[in-house]
């Protein structure tokens, strides 16, 4: 009979019912406002990132395609959140498919693991213009940028496509609220009430895998800088070198802190507010993409002035 019972609910996949915030119901409306403006910024700005890019042929160098491909992420990223969160908080659209659930969960996990991949790459390119500036062009050519974007979406591809494929194996009784404004992997993990060890280590792993590796490189690569620039004769020409890495620094800073402590809060912060980690989880897939441009616009001056040099454009027509 149980596994009858069992089989029925695999068939019939039930769906997920989102709660938002839990524990912040009457002030949804008023949270969805700030997220809200955060997605159009991020919107606004990747856009605006990309397509000048695109048109100004000086850009296409090894950091600013890097920064096209931080920027088409986010765009992803914000986009595979936002909409479903501001319907859940704005007009009480809590239910979602079992089959959107998983999908949503995917592109979410993936993209953020594809975020970590170019973060790294940016710091290897800063690397090479800093330790081997007259070999810059040569080793970061185009065919070694594509292959790098390609490898980094292999990665989040081949390790997160388990997660719903792995999800699909459990059975989901009667609690199907999820206490989240999306499809987070525990969260929904945490809702099965058949066997999910699997799941548990293998999200553990990956998490583990890609931010541990991503940020021993990152790591690696800033200590060869730091190396390499207090070489470098002359205060100015050190402050000159570092300021080229400040603008990679902030966007790593603004997409692992607060990621590292969503991630810890959510398995071992008992502590924690759900509230609090479930609003921390939100800003982590919206903030960066929104900050990003800005942090690349005011501290790129190729950039800010090809952005002015539109917008000017436009004023005069």
């Amino acid at each position: 009979m149980t596994t009858l019972r069992n089989s029925s609910w695999r068939l019939t996949q039930p769906s997920f019912f989102l709660i938002g915030i839990p524990g912040l119901e009457e002030s949804q409306h008023w949270i969805a406002l700030p997220l809200c403006a955060l997605y159009l910024l991020a919107l606004l700005g990747n856009v605006t990132i990309l397509l000048t890019i695109w048109t100004d042929p000086s850009l296409h160098q090894p950091m600013y395609l890097f920064l096209a491909m931080l920027s088409g992420i986010d765009l992803v990223l914000a986009s595979s959140t936002a909409p479903k969160t501001l319907a859940v908080l704005l007009v009480h659209a809590h239910e979602i498919g079992h089959t959107v659930c998983l999908i949503q969960m995917f592109f979410i996990h993936a993209f953020s693991s594809m975020e970590s991949g170019v973060l790294v790459a940016m710091a290897l390119d800063r690397y090479v213009a800093i330790c081997h500036p007259l070999h810059h062009s040569t080793i970061l050519h185009p065919r070694v940028i594509g292959r790098i974007g390609m490898a980094v979406l292999v990665r989040g591809i081949l390790l997160l496509l388990p997660f719903p494929i792995l999800l699909r194996r459990l059975v989901f009784c009667q609690a199907t609220v999820i206490g989240h404004a999306y499809c987070e992997h525990m969260a929904v993990v945490k809702l099965a009430c058949s066997e999910s060890t699997v799941n548990r280590a293998y999200g553990l792993a990956v998490a583990l895998l890609v931010v541990g590796l991503d940020v021993l490189a990152i790591g690696v690569s800033y200590a060869l800088i730091l190396q390499a620039v207090l070489k470098v004769p002359g205060g100015e020409a050190r402050l000159k070198a570092f300021s080229t890495c400040g603008s990679h620094i902030c966007v790593i800073l603004v997409f692992y802190v607060p990621g590292i402590f969503s991630f810890l809060t959510h398995r071992f912060g008992q502590q924690v507010p759900h509230h609090v980690h479930v609003l921390l989880a939100t800003l982590y897939l919206l903030v960066p993409p929104a900050l990003n441009p800005l942090v690349y616009g005011v501290k790129t001056q190729q950039i800010r002035q090809r952005v002015l040099r539109v917008f000017e454009i436009k004023g005069q027509i």
